[in-house]
């Protein structure tokens, strides 16, 4: 979720345009019926939400894939988020990790609706890789962040998920479905290859025991700074949209890496990948060969999903940054 900016007016939108993203409705068609359905009451349920809620929506923001979110402003004049997700998986697991975390390392929920997954949300200000802070400086500070995001309690009945094997099972899908229309797969088969491998790997060491409630997508875009200090984000930040499954705490230092597309392709890739993930390794005090394997497999694994969706520079970004480290590995 990405900061939300407001003009010195805040000037409401009609709800004539308060239509999904591209992104986020092709999101929801991919879901079906459910997703179509979502897709036709969202004016109706902002109205519902406006009113129990006291609010005035605005501007939707422009990025993100699965949810509508959009600027507010409640009848006392404080400025919020309204968030609604698409009806996946993912809605409910998120409102339970952020309403269990109660703003500890985690945006701060203001009000839900269970019925829809809905949240009202604090307002944040820039992600951390808008903050002015350097590469090392933002990786340093999401190892932080994910000690802290960690201790979110793991429900006793929520099963540990094997997150390599799901991978696994994307891009077997995501080829299939590139076979059936008659094209290629995105990416060359020795990358595909080594991202599987690395899945077969980590999902031979899966051990439930280690489990944590993971965020699932920590990268820098879904860490941002609180506008005012506050207990749960003492370090001046706090993740939102967290996927809050029960998984291998050392998923999410992969994806920690996954994002720097363009500081790596500005320069000596394979270098500059193994300097940031001995960092991390050091910063979380995690292996880095796993973390390695993690951040590779997050790379090829999103950059064929982003392409799926259509977002195909975004998704050929990752491509190529596993292009360049197919035959790397950490340092030794």
């Amino acid at each position: 979720m990405a900061p939300v900016r407001y003009s010195r007016h805040h000037r409401r939108v009609t709800h004539d345009t308060l239509a999904a993203k591209p992104l986020v409705a092709e999101r929801a068609r991919q879901l079906g019926e459910r997703g179509r359905v979502w897709l036709a009451d969202l004016p109706a349920l902002i109205r519902t939400l406006e009113r129990r809620w006291s609010l005035e929506v605005g501007q939707q923001q422009a990025d993100g894939s699965s949810a509508y979110v959009a600027q507010a402003r409640t009848s006392a004049g404080l400025d919020v988020v309204l968030k609604i997700p698409v009806p996946d998986p993912v809605a409910p697991r998120q409102l339970t990790t952020l309403t269990a975390a109660a703003g500890r390392g985690y945006v701060r929920v203001l009000e839900s609706d269970p019925e829809h997954y809905a949240l009202l949300l604090e307002r944040l200000g820039p992600s951390v890789d808008r903050a002015g802070l350097s590469v090392d400086e933002q990786i340093t500070t999401m190892a932080a962040m994910l000690v802290q995001a960690w201790q979110v309690p793991r429900s006793p009945t929520e099963p540990a998920f094997d997150k390599a094997r799901g991978l696994t099972e994307l891009i077997g899908s995501l080829r299939q479905e590139s076979r059936s229309a008659g094209q290629p797969l995105p990416g060359s088969e020795p990358v595909i290859h080594r991202a599987l491998d690395y899945a077969e790997r980590r999902s031979a060491a899966f051990d439930p025991d280690r489990c944590v409630v993971v965020h699932g997508d920590p990268g820098p875009p879904n860490a941002l700074r609180v506008l005012t200090p506050r207990p749960g984000a003492e370090g001046g930040f706090v993740f939102v949209d967290p996927d809050g499954f029960v998984g291998d705490p050392s998923y999410d230092l992969g994806v920690v890496l996954r994002d720097f597309c363009d500081e790596l392709l500005a320069g000596d890739t394979v270098t500059l990948a193994r300097r940031q993930c001995r960092l991390l390794a050091d910063r979380s005090g995690y292996d880095e060969a796993v973390i390695w394997e993690w951040a590779f497999l997050e790379r090829v694994s999103t950059g064929l999903y982003a392409r799926s969706l259509g977002a195909e520079a975004l998704g050929q970004r990752f491509l190529t940054v596993a292009e360049a480290l197919v035959d790397a590995g950490p340092a030794a």
